[in-house]
């Protein structure tokens, strides 16, 4: 299920603005209220900030090449560029 969302919604443009800000994807609280976690399952590699609920903005690193780890996940702290996939309900 998909929601429609307009340039002016409040909380899509607050989280814009506060990816826009970060140096790193690392600088964004996994804690509420925007609540960035890494996805798994068909969506590994991809990333999530709440919105409305149940919405969120999905995104993956622009970084060429993605920055990892020592065990192959996303380092954080050097993700300095994001794509936005998709707002979706992923529950």
């Amino acid at each position: 299920m998909q929601k429609q969302y307009s340039a002016s919604s409040g909380k899509l443009q607050q989280r814009l603005m506060e990816l826009q800000a970060v140096g790193s994807l690392k600088e964004i609280s996994h804690l509420p209220p925007p609540r960035c976690h890494a996805l798994s399952g068909d969506r590994t590699g991809q990333f999530s900030v709440d919105l409305e609920h149940p919405y969120r903005l999905l995104f993956i690193p622009a970084n060429d090449p993605v920055p990892r780890l020592e065990d192959g996940g996303i380092d954080r702290s050097k993700v300095s560029e994001i794509e936005i996939v998709e707002i979706a309900d992923t529950h």
